[in-house]
């Protein structure tokens, strides 16, 4: 993968979603079971049944199909409505993602000034 002529922000790549017609028909039948599960637990918690100890985990069993059924609808959604874009972003410097200077980037010599190192030792953001 080359950048040459890529600036920060371009788009590297854009390929169309496919919209499928099949994706789209599971799509929604996917939203009419997880209407049809969000009303049981509805019903549920109004009846009570998670005062019992086999209603609480029939409303809790209820509950996880009606996250997972909706995390099959997103990922759907995402694989075959959403289109495929990758931009270019700026990769910072190592030295940047450190906080160190652009001129401390070699280092420093050792043996210098040891006064100086001793200060840089005990408050690290002295200045020089």
């Amino acid at each position: 993968m080359s950048s040459t002529g890529s600036t920060y922000g371009d788009i590297h790549r854009y390929e169309p979603a496919r919209e499928s017609t099949a994706a789209a028909i599971a799509i929604v039948l996917l939203t009419i079971v997880e209407v049809v599960f969000v009303f049981m637990f509805t019903y549920g918690l109004v009846n009570g049944w998670g005062l019992s100890d086999t209603g609480n985990m029939f409303l809790g069993g209820v509950l996880a199909v009606i996250f997972i059924d909706l995390a099959f609808i997103l990922a759907l959604y995402r694989k075959e409505f959403l289109p495929d874009v990758m931009i270019v972003k700026k990769r910072r410097r190592k030295w940047e993602d450190l906080y160190i200077r652009e001129e401390d980037v070699d280092g420093t010599t050792l043996g210098t000034d040891a006064w100086e190192q001793v200060k840089r030792a005990v408050y690290p953001y002295y200045k020089r």
